[in-house]
């Protein structure tokens, strides 16, 4: 990776052995493997075994988990928040596993509208849960700092599964307790 770093920065006309740029293709190459981790993760390994028996029947929802992704369409990041939340049937969900779970989607080349769908999905399959709804708002570099050029939009995006879609109660409190 890092001699294709080396090549991109060679075709828009720099000087590779700039001092500023010295150990830049190396620096970019760890910084895209630490910006793509989440393709060496599976669900197995982050959830690591943490799902309890649980008499629990109420929403459980965590809020206002940051993320960073990168646009699969031009490699710059989106970066924002999502809310994810639960109607527990049996089992709960260690907390940390919900931001990690958000963090090994994210962390891969995505499109904002995938990542919702698969955060909801993997919550779904790894706790039975009753119902899923998950929220992200994020701010896209690639409409920020190209393109349109606008500075305060932000994309809301939002998958609800089970009691979260076909229960309008469920799916009002969520709305409600993101607010």
């Amino acid at each position: 990776m890092k001699e294709h770093y080396a090549h991109i920065l060679e075709a828009i006309g720099e000087d590779l052995e700039r001092p500023g740029l010295k150990d830049t293709p190396l620096r970019a190459a760890k910084a895209m493997q630490y910006l793509t981790r989440g393709y060496q993760q599976t669900v197995e390994e982050v959830v690591n075994e943490a799902l309890f028996p649980s008499d629990c029947s109420e929403m459980v929802l965590v809020k206002d988990i940051e993320l960073y992704s990168l646009c699969e369409h031009h490699l710059l990041p989106f970066i924002g928040k999502a809310h994810v939340a639960y109607i527990p049937d049996g089992k709960v969900l260690g907390l940390s596993k919900v931001a990690r779970i958000v963090d090994m989607f994210a962390r891969r080349l995505q499109i904002q509208e995938q990542l919702t769908v698969e955060i909801a999905e993997t919550i779904q399959r790894v706790t039975g849960a009753a119902g899923v709804g998950v929220i992200i708002e994020a701010k896209h570099m690639c409409m920020m700092m190209r393109g349109v050029e606008k500075q305060n939009s932000v994309m809301k995006t939002s998958a609800m599964l089970g009691s979260f879609r076909s229960q309008q109660a469920t799916r009002n409190e969520f709305l409600s307790l993101i607010r």
